[in-house]
This record gives structure tokens, C-alpha cells and sequence, in this order.
């Protein structure tokens, strides 16, 4: 049972590139879960070894950073060792760095396994990754398919965390890093399976044409093509609004809300398995609206969409800390967030795709991911700090939520001169 058999077995039902989709979002939940375990563990790991808020939310930090600054590096190997090899490897760094960290006594340990080896080995759940296989396996639906595996990027760090949060409080801290590890790992054969490296490979043409098109000879120094990437995308002013801009994203959602949201509830009496449904809601709400933004970009400016998602997003930032904290309230911003969590990420690459092209895309829009992980770095330990100098998450929420309506104006200006003169993309 491999890909071409199961290719023949849908033939005329599915074609086999929503099963390639189906196995990457499987895989991008789990690995991007893995990532997001350290949220449920800063209160505890204060308490078993005395360390403060701002140090744990430093090995988070460089987990953020790393899993963004890896990702143009990662588009590189997938040009040259291949998809398959460079998500395997990718999963193999973050089992290993996971099943250490649930070993660790020294604070250089955490920032060793989950700052190093896990923000390396996230590259699995990279956006660049998700930009390759649309463009790699679709002519149609692009918009659609970046939405489905950017929701599973975004929803893997929430969905997990209830579940994490309780092994945590039944069995101890170090149950939950040895869970994730062990998901993936049960993971590795099924990528080894099913992931052939291109509809080529198995005989058939991209979804939405007949055409067989076999993918161009491996060459090339992964570093050299990314580097080079950078470059060509640095010369453009819409690579640096599409950087800034989406750093504002990692700032509002995986630097704040992700890491910061469970402590901050919990800074209001809510317990650590409470806090963390709240994080698993958004999960599920952002699996609904990041899927319906890549559907919308398909039809719509995409520089529109980033308005009201940057928009509506700093209002909610700045709204929650001045509410009760009570279950209306929280009920009501676990459902709006989730829907706006990383609802940016298709219309982001759309216009990656309008002003680089599609055979840029992959390693430019990784760079501008790396800028969502600065910011959200930033956030992560930022808000940390924040905490610890003053005792309050309020300061760090009220900026975020500033920032964000900074960016819903800066996304006007991307492409905005190509748009007013080209005719509209398909």
C-alpha cells in the first residue's frame, strides 16, 4: 500500500493531492503541538525548580525565533534533499528534543531541548512548507489549501493543550513532553508511506490539470538558495510591509496569547485545565476561520482581508484585559480570536505569490515568517518580563493591541501600485 496504489484506488473519486494535504495537516498539528507544550509548563516549572516567568518565557523565546529563522533553510532542503526527507528530519529533531526536555534540572537543559532542538525541528509546521505543497501539487484551490495547513499550524498549539495541561496536573510536568514526542514518533511511518514528493512521482498531473509536470533536478546549497531569497526579496518594499506586518501576527498570537494567555488566567484565579480549553477553543474556531480565509482569499483583495483581521484582532486585544475574566467574557474571546488566530496566513502568501511569483514564493515567504517569529519572540519575552517587572499582563495586551491596528493600515500599501494597474489574479 503506497501512493500509487492508493492513487489508482481514488482515481476519478480524490485525487491524491487532498491526501497529501490530509497527512501534512496531521503532521503539522502534532509537530507545531510539540512547540506549544512550554505554554502549560511555565507555572509548573516555576514551581518545581523556583524559576521566574522571564526565564522560562526565554527558552520559548528562542524556540519562537529559531522555528522562524530555520524556515527559509528548510524551503532550501526541500529544493535539494527533497519534501519527504526534510519533514522526517524535521520530526526526528523534535522527538528527540521533546523526550530530553522531560529529563531536564538545569535551566540551560530547557533552553537546550526546547529552545534549540524543538524550535529547529518545528520547521514541519513552517508556512513555507505549506506554500511549497499547494504550489507543488495545485493549480487550483491554492488559497484554500494554504488555509487548511495554516490552520493546522495555528491549531496544533492550541488543541493539545487541555489534554497537556491535565497530564500535567495528574502525572507531573514531565508526562506532557513525553506524550508529544511519542505522537510524533507514531507519525514518522505514515509520512513514510504516503508523502511521494511530487504528483509527478506518482504519474499524475497537479489538481486542476491533466499535466504531468516532473519537478526540476535537486541542485543547489540550501543556504545559498535561501540567502538568495532574502536578497531578491529584500530589494522590494512590499517584502519588508509583508515582514513587518506579519510580525505584528507572532507578536498578537504565538508570542502572547499562546504562551501568556493560561499564566494570565490564571493570574485571575482560573485553573491551569480552564485557561487551557480557552486555548483549545480558539484551536478549533481557528481551524474554521483560517480555513474560510483561504477560501475568501481565492475570491477577494487580499489586502482587504488583512485590514479587518489586523483590525478586529487589536481591538480584541485591548478589550480583554479590562473584562471580568469571567465565562461570558472569555467565552467570547476564546470563539473571535480563534476565528482571526492566523486568519493572515493565506491572503500573506497570496500577495507573496503576486509580487515574487510561485517559484520564489516558497523560500521568500519563509523569510517573511521568520519575521512573524521575531515577533512573536519579542512577545514571548516581552510579555515575560513584563510580568515579572510589574506584576501585570495588561501592559503587553494593550500593546499588542496597538501594533495590530498599526499593521491593518501598513497591509494597504502591500502591492498596492501592481494592484492598481494589473489585471486581477486568477
Amino acid at each position: 500500500m503506497g501512493p500509487k496504489l492508493i492513487a489508482r484506488l481514488f482515481a476519478g473519486r480524490v485525487h491524491y493531492a487532498w491526501i497529501v494535504v490530509a497527512v501534512m495537516f496531521v503532521v503539522i498539528l502534532a509537530s507545531v503541538g510539540v512547540r506549544a507544550t512550554p505554554g502549560v509548563l511555565i507555572v509548573p516549572l516555576r514551581q518545581a525548580f523556583g524559576w521566574n516567568a522571564a526565564v522560562v518565557s526565554g527558552a520559548i523565546s528562542l524556540n519562537i525565533l529559531l522555528f522562524g529563522l530555520v524556515g527559509p533553510f528548510a524551503a532550501g532542503f526541500i529544493q535539494v534533499i527533497g519534501l519527504k526527507r526534510t519533514v522526517l528530519f524535521s520530526m526526528a529533531l523534535l522527538v528527540i528534543g521533546a523526550g530530553l526536555s522531560s529529563l531536564v534540572t538545569q535551566i540551560w537543559q530547557l533552553y537546550l531541548t526546547w529552545g534549540v532542538l524543538v524550535g529547529l525541528g518545528s520547521g514541519a509546521g513552517m508556512v513555507g512548507l505549506a506554500t511549497a505543497v499547494a504550489n507543488r501539487w495545485f493549480v487550483q484551490r491554492r488559497g484554500l489549501v494554504v488555509g487548511l495547513l495554516t490552520a493546522g499550524n495555528a491549531s496544533g498549539q492550541l488543541v493539545f493543550l487541555p489534554l497537556l495541561a491535565s497530564l500535567v496536573v495528574s502525572h507531573g510536568w514531565h508526562s506532557a513532553p513525553l506524550a508529544v514526542a511519542a505522537v510524533i514518533l507514531a507519525l514518522i511511518p505514515l509520512v513514510m508511506l504516503l508523502l511521494p514528493e511530487s504528483p509527478a512521482s506518482i504519474g499524475l498531473g497537479a489538481f486542476g490539470t491533466t499535466e504531468v509536470v516532473e519537478l526540476p533536478p535537486r541542485s543547489g546549497n540550501p543556504f545559498v538558495i535561501a540567502v538568495a531569497g532574502l536578497m531578491r526579496g529584500a530589494k522590494s518594499a512590499d517584502f519588508w510591509l509583508l515582514f513587518v506586518t506579519f510580525a505584528v501576527c507572532g507578536f498578537s498570537t504565538n508570542g502572547l496569547v499562546a504562551t501568556h494567555l493560561i499564566p494570565f488566567c490564571m493570574d485571575h484565579g482560573i485553573p491551569e485545565v480552564s485557561a487551557a480549553s480557552l486555548l483549545a477553543v480558539m484551536g478549533v474556531f481557528d481551524l474554521i476561520g483560517t480555513t474560510l480565509s483561504g477560501h475568501l482569499t481565492d475570491r477577494y483583495d487580499s489586502r482587504i482581508l488583512l485590514f479587518w483581521y489586523y483590525g478586529l484582532r487589536g481591538l480584541s486585544l485591548m478589550v480583554l484585559p479590562f473584562t471580568d475574566f469571567d465565562v461570558v467574557s472569555l467565552a467570547i474571546f476564546s470563539v473571535f480570536y480563534g476565528m482571526d488566530w492566523i486568519a493572515t496566513v493565506p491572503p500573506t502568501v497570496a500577495l507573496t505569490n503576486q509580487a515574487f511569483g510561485k517559484k520564489d514564493a516558497p523560500v521568500i515567504v519563509s523569510w517573511i515568517v521568520a519575521g512573524h517569529q521575531i515577533g512573536g519572540a519579542l512577545a514571548a519575552l516581552g510579555a515575560g518580563e513584563t510580568r515579572y517587572l510589574t506584576g501585570s499582563y495588561v501592559p503587553a495586551f494593550v500593546a499588542s493591541g496597538v501594533a495590530c491596528l498599526m499593521a491593518a493600515l501598513l497591509v494597504l500599501r502591500i502591492a498596492h501600485r501592481r494592484a492598481a494597474v494589473a489585471a486581477p489574479a486568477e
